[in-house]
């Protein structure tokens, strides 16, 4: 669920007594309205969104601005530890807590200082919150949960490494941007379409599992495949389709997966001993279709991983604050929008697009000029106004502290 859908439904639940009264005694008595809190979220993406791209040309800049604050803040010790009291604290909360939490906001740039120290969550607070939220991009709710509680327990000192790192990662690209290019981030799962050093579009991504992960590359997306078949992996055969058709016989049937020799002649499911490895031997096929795997669309750009981009029938997977799911490939949301985007000099608009989805119709259609794209590992951006964002190490990459890709520098 996301920030403002958590916002929605929370708005359709009884507020107790109590919550009323602390609400109520919030900023004078006033009631905090619905509409201030949307408010408080729409100004937390604006603060991390604009036009600055995750990786520009300006990014190195930026990067070594927000990196004097971080240095000075380290040289003192860095922000105070949020202590467990903090956890669960929302909006109305009324305690010791809060002060501690509005102290930490103080330190890392959420909350103004003019603000105070109080015992009062009150709206500064939950806009401060959000704004933390946000910058890590977590779920944009305004109460202190278990990823924002984590978030914030994370030290100043290894905040300053992330920085220090990133700066280096990007200095790696310098020269290889071009005037339009794709950036799929994998700690953040997401991406950005950037044209005239600005960015033209964002989409949130599922990328790979800690075990599978997305490759770190540099290429062109060359084709787009519409309602495509689906040619499993044969990692993903042995890793998940043996033992899915173990637990459910019916599952190829169930989700349209065909099975072919060597010869190109299809095979029956019996043929195969599924107690051993011997599936391995065969090409499963998914065919078009609601179920498929890729969605209604494939996105082609060479590389030696067999990777690519997809849509997916798993929408609900965008919604979540860790989507670390697939086995290497990237989920794109919004996708007709992104392909769009990349086949605008190729005779298609956003009309065409949806069109050859709802036809079902198999078609490939070539890239005009095709389109860089860079698979990037970045935990740590800022954006021109001082803005840093932050997530997770999730590859381990900082704790190697490896900032030289050579499948994209060179």
């Amino acid at each position: 669920m996301t920030g403002m859908s958590a916002l929605a439904a929370a708005a359709a639940l009884p507020v107790p007594a109590q919550a009323q009264s602390l609400l109520g005694n919030l900023m004078g008595r006033r009631t905090v309205t619905q509409e201030e809190l949307e408010l408080n979220s729409r100004q937390a993406m604006d603060a991390i969104g604009g036009n600055d791209p995750i990786v520009s040309v300006d990014t190195e800049y930026n990067l070594q601005r927000v990196a004097q604050y971080y240095e000075r803040l380290a040289n003192i010790g860095g922000w105070p530890d949020v202590p467990a009291e903090i956890f669960q604290l929302s909006l109305g909360s009324d305690r010791r807590a809060v002060r501690d939490l509005r102290t930490y906001l103080m330190h890392t740039g959420d909350l103004s200082q003019e603000a105070g120290l109080s015992d009062q969550f009150d709206t500064q607070v939950d806009a401060a919150v959000r704004g933390f939220q946000a910058r890590h991009g977590l779920q944009i709710h305004g109460k202190v949960d278990e990823y924002t509680y984590w978030a914030m327990k994370v030290p100043a000192a290894t905040r300053l490494n992330q920085i220090r790192l990133n700066i280096e990662r990007v200095r790696g690209l310098e020269g290889k941007l071009s005037d339009r290019y794709v950036n799929v981030n994998i700690p953040a799962a997401a991406i950005e379409t950037i044209q005239t050093k600005q960015v033209a579009r964002r989409h949130t991504a599922v990328v790979g599992k800690i075990d599978r992960q997305t490759p770190i590359l540099r290429s062109r997306i060359h084709q787009i495949n519409f309602n495509p078949y689906w040619t499993v992996p044969v990692s993903i055969i042995r890793r998940d389709i043996i033992k899915l058709v173990n637990d459910n016989p019916n599952y190829l049937n169930e989700y349209s997966i065909r099975i072919f020799d060597g010869s190109g002649r299809e095979v029956p499911q019996s043929a195969i001993n599924w107690q051993t490895e011997e599936a391995v031997n065969y090409t499963f096929r998914q065919d078009p279709g609601a179920q498929n795997s890729m969605g209604n669309v494939k996105i082609n750009f060479h590389n030696p991983h067999a990777v690519y981009l997809h849509d997916t029938p798993q929408q609900d997977l965008f919604s979540e604050n860790g989507r670390f799911h697939s086995s290497g490939c990237v989920r794109v949301a919004n996708v007709a929008d992104f392909v769009t985007w990349i086949l605008q000099d190729s005779g298609y608009d956003i009309i065409d697009v949806n069109a050859a989805f709802a036809s079902g119709e198999r078609v490939d259609a070539s890239v005009t000029n095709p389109v860089p794209i860079f698979m990037t590992y970045f935990t740590a951006w800022a954006n021109r106004n001082g803005v840093v964002s932050f997530r997770d190490d999730v590859y381990e990459f900082d704790a190697q502290g490896r900032v030289d890709f050579p499948e994209i520098n060179a």
